[in-house]
């Protein structure tokens, strides 16, 4: 009896109350934040302190995905869900892709060469594609910033192709920097997130 006498009277400022919602969804967005800070802000540094061994191992995760898709591809031509002339394209298009991913392996040079000219053609379709779909969509918000959008990413696109292994070795100081403002940026704000979550109040 005496007990539970004693319980009944405890004060409910002695226990401690629970965060509730927003306190969790900001203790882990703080923490998510800043893991990805610090992620990007040392890749950053990397890339800027051994910016040619970055090529390098852009180069064999560029050749690693040709392979891997290339596979798939495969798989996918000789399944019963497509067409012959599709069953057909993906068996070209996977054979293609596991060999310029095995032609990645037989030296850096080769990997470089081929990730750069495989981003410069991206780009420069996408450009393409870009500025033609602006210029005839007048309607399309912005337009003549995606018609200058279009046009630089065209223009990058041929400065990839014509001298590709000088742009990426620009591409990876360019990303380097990237990297680094970004981390910086999330670092700061996942400072600012756990400075706001301490003080919701609780059970908040």
């Amino acid at each position: 009896m005496t007990q539970t006498h004693g319980r009944s009277h405890e004060r409910p400022r002695d226990r401690e109350v629970p965060a509730g919602p927003l306190g969790v969804l900001a203790g882990a967005a703080w923490q998510a934040l800043l893991l990805a800070g610090v992620v990007a802000l040392v890749l950053g540094v990397l890339v800027l302190v051994w910016p040619g061994a970055s090529l390098v191992v852009a180069g064999v995760l560029f050749g690693l995905y040709l392979l891997f898709s290339g596979v798939m591809q495969l798989v996918a031509a000789f399944g019963t869900h497509v067409s012959t002339a599709l069953r057909v394209m993906a068996f070209i298009s996977g054979a293609l892709s596991i060999l310029l991913g095995l032609l990645c392996f037989r030296g850096a040079m080769q990997s470089i060469l081929l990730l750069a000219l495989w981003i410069g053609i991206g780009w420069l379709f996408r450009g393409i594609t870009q500025t033609v779909a602006a210029a005839s969509d007048p309607a399309m918000p912005a337009r003549g910033w995606q018609v200058f959008l279009g046009v630089v990413s065209a223009l990058a696109g041929v400065v990839l192709i014509v001298s590709p292994l000088e742009s990426a070795a620009v591409l990876t100081l360019l990303g380097g920097i990237w990297l680094v403002v970004v981390g910086a940026v999330e670092i700061g704000t996942a400072l600012q997130v756990r400075s706001r979550a301490k003080n919701l109040p609780p059970g908040v």
